[in-house]
């Protein structure tokens, strides 16, 4: 294997984790702890991952949590085959886009209750463990409820992301915004700021909720107390739930796509997700001689570039509810399609094309995988959308509401435009991959790259790393990562060599200061040929653990 890369930073001097049984990454390590225990217990790969994302919405409240949204990839070692896990909310009735437009909005508002949409995380977890669990939600909820009730010191990455929770509701002095405001700090900045690394946080009003989710199912959310709670508090500011739309809710169980490359098949769920741009990008990139370029050379940084504008424009016309789309996904990932999109790409100039309308460039995402004794394996996303999400807090409920509806957008006739009732565009999500052999496939690597546009592009980036490159699965984490937004502006993480960037620049590749970027937040678990890998990415809190 050929790597290029002057410079190439060891992110946080981790090894990769070696386990007989079982293997659990998430993003913080109270979150490990807690799904490993499941594990050890001999709890189901699922089980231990609703368990660590119902901790998550504790100790990283502003990435996650019940307000939020689910997608989940789940291979079942009992059937040999991998089952997908749509647990998105709809729009509320009430969401128009003639009703935005009549109250002035040029966009769907980024903050506050006009954009929550309904929470499917809850839905999610309960659904996943009714299909794949072998215990309860109640017993799930467990963990979360007494850390807390007794609080937990705050972690340094999630820490310094909290800091800027700090002004999401400066500026207007309204009475609906006093009001977010005064929920908001009472339940996220204690004493009028947020926790600082190390300082003690607890939350019992998220232990009450869940305790009320224990003891009367998720009925209580959906329909129930909770429910009418959230809803009543939306409508007073302006949103537009109903009851009746929490309790139409439903998860959607649905068939993933997938791509080959090079003896391995990528999977990634269907839209209203983003993960097609992944696969597109690997078809794209499938017959270029990559390897020979070098890893993070400045001629294979900007193959990968090129594909990802490709990618990432065809969302903006065709992705969004696949009720609404006119386009099959499939035609996206067709030969002759993929063939005309790889054509445009300039082996020496870097392109200038339009982002999708709205384009969004950052996230607030939590992503674990889990793999147990018995060969099952789970790749598990959960979102809140932005910073705390909408920023609205009900009073009493501990956690934030996401803003989801931001997603849409206002130009009419896209298969993305607002409308009541409606999936919007999402960038949360879960990756997958098997290992092609005479008799079909096998399980192989459960993964995901958090932050927003970061995903897809993310996703073939720590890919390529193990394909093509021979890396060990903590050294394909920690590798840089290129972030690529609009137009010719890309961000290069340090570590790649300064030749290099001299050299995108010549090709025309407009390089941002990487100081302040997001390059995702990776877990990932490998199937070995007896036991597991499991690596964390040192950008965020997190850790892998196995036994």
């Amino acid at each position: 294997p050929i790597h290029a890369q002057a410079n190439r930073m060891d992110m946080g001097g981790r090894s990769t984790v070696y386990a007989p049984n079982g293997a659990i990454a998430t993003s913080q390590p109270l979150a490990t702890a807690a799904g490993l225990s499941v594990l050890q217990r001999g709890g189901t790969a699922i089980d231990a991952a609703v368990t660590a994302a119902a901790m998550l919405g504790l100790v990283e409240p502003h990435m996650t949590g019940i307000g939020g949204d689910l997608f989940a990839l789940v291979w079942s070692a009992t059937d040999s085959r991998l089952y997908g896990l749509n647990a998105s909310g709809r729009s509320g009735s009430g969401m128009t886009r003639e009703v935005l437009l009549q109250r002035g909005r040029d966009r769907v508002p980024g903050r506050g209750a006009e954009s929550i949409t309904i929470p499917g995380a809850l839905s999610g977890w309960a659904a996943l463990l009714d299909r794949f669990g072998s215990i309860s939600l109640a017993q799930a909820l467990a963990p979360a409820i007494a850390v807390a009730d007794n609080g937990f010191p705050v972690s340094p990455i999630i820490a310094g992301d909290w800091l800027g929770a700090e002004d999401i509701w400066s500026g207007s002095q309204s009475k609906d915004v006093r009001r977010a405001r005064e929920s908001f700090v009472d339940t996220y900045l204690p004493g009028g700021r947020s926790p600082r690394a190390g300082d003690w946080f607890q939350n019992p009003e998220l232990a009450t909720t869940y305790r009320l989710v224990a003891e009367h199912g998720i009925g209580v959310f959906y329909g129930g107390a909770i429910g009418q709670r959230v809803v009543n508090w939306v409508a007073d500011m302006g949103g537009f739930l109903t009851i009746e739309d929490l309790r139409n809710h439903q998860v959607e169980w649905v068939e993933p796509l997938s791509a080959d490359f090079h003896g391995y098949r990528l999977y990634e769920l269907p839209p209203n997700g983003q993960g097609i741009a992944a696969l597109e990008m690997l078809r794209i990139l499938e017959p270029i001689d990559l390897t020979s370029m070098g890893h993070n050379s400045a001629e294979y940084l900007h193959y990968l570039i090129e594909a990802k504008k490709l990618a990432y424009a065809d969302l903006q016309y065709a992705v969004g509810d696949p009720d609404y789309m006119t386009m099959d996904p499939e035609d996206l990932l067709a030969d002759e399609f993929v063939a005309g999109r790889r054509a445009l790409i300039d082996p020496r100039h870097a392109a200038d094309r339009p982002e999708p309308a709205n384009a969004v460039t950052s996230s607030e995402t939590i992503y674990l995988s889990v793999a147990d004794q018995d060969g099952n394996m789970v790749s598990f996303i959960n979102s809140i959308y932005s910073p705390f999400g909408s920023g609205i807090v009900v009073p009493g409920t501990g956690f934030a509401l996401q803003n989801r509806g931001a997603g849409f957008t206002l130009t009419a006739g896209r298969a993305n435009t607002v409308a009541a009732n409606k999936r919007p565009f999402h960038t949360i999500i879960p990756g997958f991959a098997t290992k092609l052999n005479d008799t079909g496939e096998s399980p192989w690597l459960s993964f995901g790259v958090m932050g927003g546009s970061m995903q897809p592009q993310g996703h073939v980036q720590l890919l390529l790393n193990l394909l093509l490159f021979d890396m060990d699965l903590q050294e394909a984490v920690d590798a840089a990562r290129f972030r690529h937004f609009s137009g010719r502006q890309v961000a290069i993480e340090p570590a790649i060599a300064d030749d290099v960037l001299r050299v995108l620049e010549a090709m025309g590749h407009e390089l941002t200061d990487p100081t302040n970027v997001a390059f995702g937040g990776a877990q990932a678990v490998m199937r070995l040929r007896r036991g597991w890998a499991a690596a964390s990415d040192p950008r965020k809190d997190g850790m892998a653990s196995g036994h």
